[in-house]
């Protein structure tokens, strides 16, 4: 029988992500650099742990009206379908089209930093995004309905005792259908909150191992959300004629 175990292996990838919060958070004085290897950690769990299919980076996204998001901390985007990326001196632009989901990396949850991840998730949600017929051997598919895309916060602390708790829904919103919706949130020391549709409320699921489970559920989210859809190249293309 062998010697593996697989609690052992999730339990210590959750105390890594943990481990390097909590280096982060307790290392950098400047906030700025705080927030810089934050995000670091999330980018690398993410990167690491998704499929190849998604990419994971700090970016902006852009539509191909020309319209850009907010700068977003975390989006997770595709690299399989999707043929247009820019980056350039460590900046990074995708589509709208390509993008599955978006995060906030803080290193607390509060109301403020809620409510801000929102507008950043409003921001991308309300961008342009085209689909167009997909061909194949014997004719073509219908364009595919555009898919949902994901917003949350990722965190390592809370302002909040308990975190699961009242000021929690309040500052989400709980009952919104608005595009500044958070449908997933991890704040590692504590759980993680995911929007549950069908009972139209909240669920904050308190765990030893917080990060783990937020990795596995989004997994879990981005396999149901499909495939994105056809990009129109030529949609952007005719930004070169301008």
């Amino acid at each position: 029988m062998s010697d593996w175990s697989l609690p052992v292996l999730l339990a210590n990838l959750h105390d890594d992500i943990q481990n390097r919060l909590q280096i982060a958070r307790k290392s950098f004085a400047h906030p700025g650099a705080k927030g810089d290897a934050s995000e670091g950690v999330w980018l690398e769990m993410l990167s690491t742990y998704l499929p190849e299919r998604y990419r994971a980076d700090k970016a902006f996204v852009v539509d191909s009206k020309g319209v850009f998001s907010e700068q977003i901390d975390v989006v997770v985007y595709d690299r399989q379908y999707s043929p247009f990326i820019f980056q350039y001196q460590g900046q990074t632009i995708v589509p709208a089209e390509s993008v599955y989901a978006i995060f906030e990396a803080k290193q607390t949850i509060n109301a403020n930093y809620v409510a801000y991840a929102r507008t950043k998730v409003a921001s991308v949600r309300k961008l342009h995004r085209t689909s167009l017929p997909i061909p194949y051997a014997k004719g073509t598919y219908p364009a595919k309905p555009l898919i949902p895309i994901l917003g949350g916060i990722l965190t390592f602390e809370s302002d909040w005792s308990p975190c699961g708790g009242e000021p929690l829904w309040k500052a989400l919103g709980e009952g919104s259908i608005e595009d500044d919706r958070l449908d997933i949130g991890c704040v590692a020391a504590h759980g993680h909150f995911v929007w549950e549709q069908a009972l139209g409320k909240y669920e904050f699921t308190k765990e030893g191992k917080p990060a783990t489970a937020f990795l596995f559920k989004l997994i879990s989210m981005l396999q149901f959300s499909g495939t994105v859809p056809m990009i129109d190249v030529n949609a952007y293309a005719a930004w070169l004629t301008k």
